[in-house]
């Protein structure tokens, strides 16, 4: 479920860790939407949260080392 903060919606996003999980498609390889991305990033960073992105593929494909990623980023 999508969680808003401030002018932007996380993906995925646990309060208390203040980790957010980005599961990025297609529509995130052009450079206006990459430099839309890396404004957000900017933003969220700036407010105390973690993000960690992936790639939609890799949730279909490799769910265990998305998982892996997570946990590492919430035990780390």
């Amino acid at each position: 479920r999508q969680l808003p903060i401030g002018p932007y919606f996380a993906d995925f996003a646990c309060r208390e860790a203040k980790l957010i999980v980005e599961v990025d498609g297609a529509t995130h390889g052009e450079a206006h939407e990459l430099a839309h991305d890396a404004l957000r990033t900017e933003f969220l960073v700036v407010q105390g949260w973690h993000i960690i992105r992936c790639w939609n593929q890799d949730v279909f494909e490799n769910l265990d080392g998305v998982c892996e990623t997570i946990l590492l980023a919430l035990n780390g």
